[in-house]
């Protein structure tokens, strides 16, 4: 709840609406009930009764020896798990969070997909997995949140409308929606809805190829939204929010990783405001695909920075603690069974 939807149901409820900003900072700090020393007894009780504090806790915490990304197992309230990570960057830490409980994307690489979708997360099951991780290492460590965790943000649309909003009150955690970035693997009609919302957060559109055919062998989506459509509807977000859109590139050893597919996509790039993020895959131990070896990344990588198309390489983190989506959720499945 946002601090005027809490004000309005602790009227509802009998009692005092100024208590409100009080219980947010609480619940925003990641405290129990029992730690609210400045609450009555009485709404205390009543708040255990018949809310939940924290809907989000740390279960299991893994950090990379070798760049110091922390991965987090998360339960939720009904015994469901999810993923996230902590990647210390210089302009800040920036947390990968969750989107649903599993997804329903099917993309051949990722492991977030291998048991389909379980649900979708509510917005403060979303924002509990900032606050779990503040409150693990202190307030105001999550500075910058992309939403390319287990799950299709753009098919929980509602909720994570609702979390963009949340997240950046000033008076709750205040983490810029320019300092947010929403990952889609690319459902080009919510796209242009998206573009509607005049949010300010960066949209990040998982490509991972040049043409149709190799997208559609590797995505499901691209069966529904040819790669046309796609830039069509990137095109039309770009006009209506004046902010560049990145493109996710996996780099697959072998199949999207040749001279020709660094031209076909300079072709389907060339003229508008985009940003190429390059990365080679991410293994994941139930798939075949493997990550393009560094000479083909390179080359690649400076096909199409001749060609005058921004682009990055993005440094593979947390290889040493299945830093890949969904990888950790399904080793703890595979325990329970």
């Amino acid at each position: 709840m946002g601090l005027e939807e809490i004000r309005l149901w602790l009227k509802s409820c009998g009692f005092e609406s100024y208590r409100a900003k009080q219980l947010m900072g609480w619940l925003l700090s990641g405290a129990s009930f029992s730690e609210m020393h400045n609450l009555p007894s009485s709404l205390i009780d009543f708040l255990s009764e018949n809310a939940y504090e924290q809907p989000v806790q740390i279960i299991k915490r893994l950090v990379s020896k070798k760049d110091g990304t922390e991965k987090y197992l998360f339960s939720l309230v009904d015994g469901s798990c999810i993923e996230g990570v902590l990647m210390p960057y210089r302009h800040g830490n920036t947390l990968c969070i969750s989107t649903q409980v599993g997804c329903n994307m099917g993309c051949r690489f990722c492991a977030s997909t291998l048991n389909g979708k379980k649900r979708n997360l509510s917005a403060g099951e979303m924002l509990g997995q900032v606050v779990s991780v503040n409150r693990l290492h202190g307030s105001k460590t999550v500075q910058n949140v992309v939403m390319m965790g287990s799950g299709e943000p753009l098919d929980n649309y509602n909720n994570v409308l609702k979390f963009i909003r949340l997240i950046s009150l000033s008076e709750g955690l205040n983490i810029s929606q320019r300092r947010i970035t929403l990952s889609t693997c690319g459902l080009a009609d919510k796209i242009r809805s998206l573009a509607d919302e005049g949010l300010a957060i960066t949209l990040s559109v998982s490509l991972h190829a040049s043409n149709d055919d190799i997208r559609q062998s590797l995505m499901p989506i691209a069966r529904r939204y040819s790669i046309k459509e796609l830039i069509s509807a990137c095109k039309h977000y770009i006009s209506l929010t004046h902010r560049r859109v990145s493109f996710e590139y996996a780099l697959i050893k072998g199949v999207n990783d040749g001279q020709e597919h660094a031209e076909e996509l300079c072709q389907i790039l060339r003229g508008f405001q985009c940003h190429v993020n390059l990365i080679t895959l991410n293994a994941v131990d139930e798939t075949a695909y493997v990550g393009s070896d560094r000479f083909a990344a390179n080359k690649f990588f400076n096909y199409l920075n001749e060609k005058n198309i921004a682009v990055s390489m993005r440094r593979t983190m947390g290889e040493d603690i299945q830093g890949a989506c969904g990888q950790l959720r399904n080793e703890f499945i595979k325990g329970e069974g």
